[in-house]
């Protein structure tokens, strides 16, 4: 079979819609089809790709492996012409278009929507398409070609080097520790690491990766116990509980309950950086969000548009 010239467009965004909502009803509302359509042209497609691609059920469809196979490319491929539309509508329209920001959870606090309001007020014809994700995985998505901008993060375990993106530092951010209210060392001015050796330690590492907690804990002597709760909500409730602490970075220490105490460490204490992530050959306007994210991150102010 020559694959050659055989998928256009039209049909890879029909399949990626279709296996995205897994029904060829909702896929045909979501792309002004009728549904007659869209059933017609899967079934061209399916003869186009030499066999299924979706299985029919009772309730909607889902793809084959050969489905689930063209629906990665498919999405490669789409994700490519948005990121080359996106680039035109920055050179010709100036500043208008579209950028895909991703963030990490306590990213999201403060930092960025400071800078995404700031931003907003300035170039209020661009549109940001907002996400949140783990560092790993937002890298491994600008990678991909699915982000413009990430703002990453290498607490608890360190990033990946990748020399093929741009990493701009945006600060370095001090680890507080959470404590119960009444907690003997919660009125401290500061604690010291080491007199938190026989607490219970709240994180959630990726599983086989070490941790800044367990390495600031190797370096003030021991080895911390801890106990895996991943959500902010879920580690504040056990804190309040009597059941742990946790560290929290400073960039997010407003969002910490009344109830709780939160202290600066001494040495040896965490430290983490965090920075913006662009990919080769940015957007115009990704680079000046990075500029609006040093700004709220009390780096510089932002460059501006000539």
């Amino acid at each position: 079979m020559r694959w050659r010239n055989v998928f256009d467009i039209d049909a890879l965004r029909l399949l990626d819609a279709v296996a995205r909502r897994g029904s060829f009803t909702a896929a045909a509302g979501e792309l002004a089809y009728t549904q007659s359509a869209v059933s017609r042209r899967i079934a061209s497609l399916e003869r186009q790709a030499g066999g299924p691609l979706f299985e029919r059920l009772p309730r909607g469809v889902r793809p084959t492996p050969a489905g689930e196979l063209l629906w990665q490319h498919a999405r490669a491929v789409l994700n490519r012409l948005a990121r080359a539309a996106d680039d035109l509508a920055g050179i010709h329209g100036g500043y208008r278009g579209r950028v895909r920001l991703g963030a990490f959870a306590t990213a999201n606090v403060a930092l960025v929507p400071a800078a995404l309001s700031a931003f907003r007020r300035e170039f209020p014809h661009v549109e940001m398409v907002p996400a949140e994700g783990q560092s790993g995985t937002l890298l491994r998505r600008m990678r991909e070609g699915s982000l413009d901008v990430a703002v990453v993060s290498d607490y608890p375990s360190g990033l990946p080097y990748d020399e093929d993106l741009e990493f701009v530092e945006l600060v370095r951010d001090e680890l507080l520790v959470a404590l119960p209210g009444g907690h003997p060392l919660a009125a401290a001015g500061h604690v010291d690491l080491r007199d938190l050796r026989e607490e219970t330690w709240l994180e959630a590492p990726p599983p086989g990766q070490r941790t800044m907690l367990a390495d600031a804990c190797a370096r003030a002597g021991f080895t911390p116990r801890t106990l895996k709760i991943a959500e902010w909500t879920g580690k504040f409730g056990f804190i309040a509980a009597g059941l742990g602490v946790t560290l929290v970075p400073s960039i997010a220490a407003w969002a910490v309950p009344d109830g709780l105490a939160l202290r600066p460490l001494g040495e040896p204490a965490p430290c983490r950086t965090v920075s913006a992530v662009l990919p080769p050959a940015p957007l115009p306007a990704a680079r000046t969000v990075v500029g609006f994210l040093r700004r709220a991150a009390g780096r510089e102010p932002p460059a501006r548009a000539e």
